[in-house]
């Protein structure tokens, strides 16, 4: 007789808590005058850093291995930059009974990130899917969404996201793309060095991603911006993004299987499909909307708490589902990584 799983547990991520204590920070001590301006230029660098990491990371070879299975990332694709967007554009309804503009375009601007690696692996493996495929779905959105969030943002958000103009779009090369193309060229001669000391960067990811948030909330709390945020409307943003996260799963495995992929398929298209990456997230809001990056992230910050716990409990599920029964559980990497 099998022994019974101990129940499924989901504690906060602790680096979102980290993410609300740089909050709380800049909502008390905000950067003003020099101050801001030395902030917002760290920001800038920052940013820089996380996406030239980003592609020192990414090995170029096992993402052209991994395009052998390209309906299922076409499908993974579909899902985050098509179906996600197009929810997002059909929440404008809600504006302004449930959700105030602002609100919205962060909602909107969460819908069009790319999606997450290390959690969308680790719930793949948990469940007894298809990891392979979930490591190379991950990685091909991450890349397109250097290009495609952007583009996306601001032609969805027109100005509240920067817009296309000459100023933006050299914002998005120099701090986004060109990082990343240099990443690329030189992971040949840095990546074993990466390797070697990939803990201690991670404290450098997550620490420049502290850097950006703080800088966009000071800027937000200069602004005045949380005037326009209540109790009542983070409750809204809250059930409004429980039910985009409750669609976006369906669609993923229904969709998935009337494709004609199979089990261990869907378990990766519903979990690399359904979720979006804060890492990615944080430095392009910093990027593309300035001043009202503040509460164009706190969408997203909401969102990623709520998908790691739901999809803890989803995935420890189907990995108790008869048809999985006898497949073999791959270790998992650390869910709470941010991603």
């Amino acid at each position: 007789m099998a022994r019974p799983r101990p129940p499924v547990r989901f504690p906060p991520d602790p680096y979102v808590l980290a993410l609300l204590a740089t909050v709380a920070l800049a909502a008390l001590l905000p950067a003003r005058g020099t101050a801001a301006t030395v902030a917002d230029a760290a920001q800038s660098l920052a940013v820089a850093l996380l996406f030239f990491l980003y592609g020192a990371r990414l090995s170029t070879r096992e993402a052209l291995d991994g395009l052998r299975h390209w309906r299922l990332h076409l499908t993974v694709l579909a899902a985050t930059f098509a179906v996600f967007p197009l929810l997002g554009l059909a929440a404008r309804g809600l504006v302004p009974g449930v959700l105030t503009p602002p609100l919205y375009h962060g909602l909107l601007f969460l819908c069009l990130v790319p999606s997450t690696i290390q959690s969308s692996i680790a719930f793949t493996s948990i469940a007894r899917g298809n990891v392979p495929a979930a490591i190379c779905a991950g990685s091909f959105s991450s890349l397109a969404g250097i290009l495609l969030t952007p583009l996306l943002a601001a032609g969805l958000l027109g100005g509240r996201a920067g817009g296309l103009s000459a100023g933006s779009l050299l914002g998005i090369v120099f701090h986004l793309l060109l990082p990343f193309l240099l990443g690329q060229v030189l992971r040949r001669w840095i990546g074993g060095f990466l390797v070697r000391h990939k803990k201690v960067l991670g404290y450098v990811d997550r620490g420049s991603i502290l850097l950006v948030v703080y800088a966009a909330f000071s800027a937000g709390v200069a602004a005045g911006i949380w005037h326009q945020v209540g109790l009542v409307r983070l409750a809204a943003l809250t059930g409004v993004e429980a039910v985009l996260l409750a669609v976006m799963l369906l669609v993923t495995w229904y969709g998935a299987g009337r494709l004609g992929f199979g089990r261990e398929d869907r378990i990766a298209i519903q979990f690399a499909g359904s979720k979006k990456s804060l890492a990615a997230g944080l430095p392009m809001a910093g990027v593309l909307f300035g001043a009202q990056a503040a509460l164009a992230v706190l969408p997203l910050m909401l969102f990623h708490q709520m998908q790691l716990m739901v999809c803890a409990v989803l995935a420890r599920r189907r990995a108790q589902d008869p048809a999985g029964a006898g497949s073999t559980e791959l270790p998992a990497p650390r869910v709470a990584e941010v991603s």
